[in-house]
């Protein structure tokens, strides 16, 4: 069986109450040096077992994978991919004809934490937050086809960026699975490019889905502005809500041409799109006031807490612009996907925001992550996508 790891006195609270990290600090001692990527007993100061996870260096030393004294074997793998099969297939964002984009595993949300994969029709892409998930990624390859069987034909592997660089594994993405070069997955009967071999994150950002619907019964009659527009997801959405006109921007000439083909794919030859590669900031300081809906989803300005302080000037910044430009009667859409911003603090950096550019302003809705990326109750740090859709006069 595994190596046995004691807490100090006291430091198996969280635990108790299911919270599925083990910080470095809580470790009185382990019987055996483990492996890194191994999975190891946890137990209380007095001998008690309690969990058994993944034990990796740095300040999360224990990622929890069951609170049963189990052997995490085939079937562990396989019962688990199946309960998040099955919460998919509940909620209604799998086996749906008209979509075939979504998240199969997110992480703590569904008891594997380090663990993400995302569905893009017959491709699952996997990605390893965790020595430990990269040490099983075969086995969870192969629980992986056992429980979706022919609705699935690829497998690509893609953690070079998402693995600890100091654990020195020296990972390279590729297939486990299949070698697809089809990348076009459907989602609420939209079409769009994939990429999952190059793209941020595993392709494409799933977590925005419902938003994009929510953003689609807003778009008639509308003059679009998607900033920070990565493949285009708003954008396209946007066009089948029946927009007047869609300008799609980002700073990267690559994701300029992944938009341009997402409209092509969707809506071709429709001269209501125009896209621009260009500074986010530099473009919101020269554009006229001819935008009466905007979207602000740029990348996390704080992947940690340090960057915390900084984050929320540029959220502030940023959506200051936004409120200066948009016209009377407009509808801003502004994110923030950053863990270490709570929830409080964004809204106020949006309050800041408006109370600097003097307009009058309503929040209609207070968005989240949707369904398939879920929150373990006891784990609320999972919930990281915070969004408000606000009407400015």
């Amino acid at each position: 069986m595994y190596k046995n790891l004691l807490l100090k006195k006291g430091k198996d609270e969280s635990l108790k109450r299911f919270h599925p990290w083990v910080f470095s600090g809580a470790v009185a001692h382990m019987e055996e040096q483990p492996e890194e990527g191994e999975c190891v007993r946890v137990l209380t100061n007095d001998g008690q077992f309690i969990a058994v996870g993944h034990w990796q260096i740095g300040s999360i030393a224990v990622r929890v994978l069951s609170f049963d004294d189990i052997e995490i074997d085939a079937n562990y793998w396989s019962d688990r991919l199946q309960v998040a099969l099955d919460v998919r297939r509940s909620i209604g964002v799998a086996g749906r004809p008209d979509n075939n984009t979504y998240r199969l595993v997110h992480g703590e949300g569904d008891n594997l934490p380090g663990l993400v994969i995302d569905i893009y029709g017959k491709t699952a892409v996997m990605q390893a937050h965790s020595v430990g998930m990269h040490v099983c990624r075969a086995d969870i390859a192969k629980a992986l086809k056992q429980v979706l069987g022919d609705d699935l034909e690829n497998i690509y592997y893609k953690s070079e960026t998402t693995l600890p660089y100091k654990a020195g594994l020296g990972q390279e993405n590729g297939f486990l699975l299949g070698n697809s070069t089809e990348n076009v997955a459907v989602e609420n009967g939209l079409k769009f490019h994939i990429d999952w071999l190059k793209g941020q994150k595993t392709g494409f950002f799933v977590d925005q889905r419902d938003n994009r619907s929510l953003l689609e019964q807003y778009a008639h009659g509308r003059s679009v502005l998607n900033m920070f527009c990565y493949t285009g997801g708003f954008s396209v959405y946007g066009m089948r809500g029946d927009a007047k006109l869609v300008h799609s921007v980002d700073s990267s000439a690559k994701a300029i041409d992944l938009v341009n083909a997402n409209i092509e794919l969707n809506f071709p030859g429709d001269k209501r799109h125009a896209a621009f590669a260009e500074d986010a900031f530099k473009y919101l300081d020269q554009m006229g006031d001819q935008y009466d809906l905007i979207i602000l989803d740029p990348p996390a300005f704080a992947k940690h807490k340090d960057a915390l302080r900084h984050a929320l000037k540029g959220y502030t910044k940023l959506n200051a612009k936004a409120f200066e430009k948009i016209q009377p009667g407009g509808i801003l859409f502004t994110f923030s996907c950053s863990q270490a911003v709570n929830k409080d603090q964004f809204r106020m950096a949006v309050f800041t925001a408006a109370a600097i550019a003097g307009r009058k302003v309503r929040i209609l809705h207070q968005l989240h992550q949707p369904a398939d990326h879920p929150v373990n109750i006891y784990h609320p740090e999972g919930e990281y996508l915070k969004g408000l859709v606000l009407y400015v006069e």
